[in-house]
């Protein structure tokens, strides 16, 4: 079981690396520029090249069943699911194969609203009840995806 995650614009990357020390899980920090991450033999930097779904192509690649990925990415969560992985948003919100489609849905819809020159409100802002929500979101997604790999 390892972490992925979907670095840029992340705000939950120190959380992740508490609750991955604490269970001794390798994290692998995804992005297209350089992201400063603490000293730790179980934390690792990918920097992949500036484009386009280019980091969301190298953790889907690389995931694996049992894996997290934490992510804001719709698309790249349906690929983690699909893999047999758990993806989870940084305001602690799971993507499940339940749920993935209607997120699927509606940011298809997002999109179409926005392309027609609509001025949406774009995300609230990331507040301290969705650091909580993510802390326990990864907590037990460890404990579900430790479950599963026994």
């Amino acid at each position: 079981m390892r972490i992925f995650i979907d670095a840029d614009a992340c705000p939950v990357k120190d959380e992740v690396y508490k609750v991955a020390a604490r269970y001794g899980l390798t994290t692998t920090v995804v992005s297209n520029s350089f992201i400063a991450i603490p000293p730790s033999k179980l934390i690792e930097r990918m920097i992949v090249d500036a484009g386009p779904d280019v980091a969301d192509d190298w953790i889907a690649e690389r995931v694996a069943p049992s894996d997290i990925v934490i992510t804001n990415d719709i698309p790249l969560a349906d690929r983690v699911i699909k893999a047999g992985g758990a993806a989870i948003a940084p305001n602690g919100r799971p993507f499940t194969p339940d749920s993935i489609g209607s997120a699927l849905a509606s940011r298809a819809i997002g999109e179409h609203i926005r392309s027609m020159g609509e001025v949406t409100g774009g995300p609230r802002p990331f507040s301290p009840a969705d650091r909580s929500k993510f802390l326990q979101a990864l907590d037990e997604a460890v404990h579900r995806e430790r479950r599963k790999a026994r």
